[in-house]
């Protein structure tokens, strides 16, 4: 068996982190710009863009790992820590799927046009501005909990790598190329 995952595990997890750290940064950073702003209108449209990444990209995850085995962790960690990792990934899992859905099904209820990538969304023919709060709400209420994921997720991996020295870390590290 590999000691590493699938090639294309670790590209998508690595894009992911730079899609989620792309989300993040332009709804921290809008606030510099002027609202109407082409700036702001950039950042917005940046937001709702590397989200909508995000969930497609979670969604492919979850297929690769139904495809391709998880390479093992050497040694072998005690069933408690197997048994938080699954726990934190499924919370990640979830957290980075139901937070762009909500952010998505905001926009599309909200009735208003709305952007991925410079392309127009579909609207809700009927739209119910309450209903679309409500979702804006809840998107905006969870986002700062994943500053928290991602913080206990890093810092996890890198006591397993210096401290624990174990392979966790390295598993999910691009292979270098000689030459």
């Amino acid at each position: 068996m590999r000691n590493k995952y699938a090639p294309a595990q670790i590209f998508i997890h690595w894009l992911t982190l730079v899609l989620v750290a792309t989300a993040y940064c332009t709804m921290e950073f809008r606030g510099l710009f002027t609202r109407g702003s082409w700036q702001g209108y950039t950042m917005i449209v940046g937001h709702f863009s590397a989200g909508s990444c995000v969930l497609l990209l979670m969604l492919s995850r979850i297929v690769l790992r139904f495809r391709h085995r998880s390479p093992k962790i050497e040694p072998q960690p005690p069933h408690w820590q197997t048994g938080l990792a699954h726990l934190m990934h499924l919370a990640i899992y979830l957290f980075f799927i139901v937070l762009p859905i909500l952010g998505i099904l905001s926009r599309f209820y909200m009735g208003r046009n709305w952007w991925i990538f410079a392309i127009p969304m579909p609207v809700s023919a009927s739209p119910d501005p309450d209903f679309a709060d409500m979702l804006s709400d809840w998107h905006e209420t969870l986002a700062p909990y994943g500053y928290w994921l991602i913080g206990l997720h890093a810092a996890a991996a890198l006591v397993h790598h210096y401290l624990i020295k174990d392979n966790t870390l390295l598993r999910m590290m691009p292979s270098r190329r000689n030459g």
